[in-house]
């Protein structure tokens, strides 16, 4: 199985839940490039780990990460964020 098989239809933002814990969840997210998950708040702390591809991850506060292949970010609760894609990304939240 490959992460990309969760998103089958050509949207510029993707997400697909892949499992859920009695604490969280992890949820698969598909980017493309110039696609943006639009700013919203997380009410508990969250992993961003970037599979493949390249996006940018901005918050409220003036935090901007590129992340490619291998990158992660934490993501703070109560803070704005978005994330900004760069090329087709495929990426992990754990949150």
């Amino acid at each position: 199985m490959n992460i990309k098989s969760f998103h089958t239809e050509e949207k510029p933002v993707s997400a697909k839940k892949l499992f859920s814990t009695t604490e969280g969840n992890v949820t698969a997210l598909q980017i493309k490039a110039n696609g943006t998950l639009k700013e919203h708040i997380t009410t508990v702390p969250a992993l961003l780990i970037c599979i493949n591809g390249n996006v940018v991850f901005k918050n409220e506060n003036g935090v901007t990460e590129n992340l490619s292949s291998g990158d992660m970010v934490n993501i703070e609760p109560n803070v704005k964020h978005w994330v900004e894609g760069i090329e087709d990304t495929q990426l992990l939240l754990i949150k």
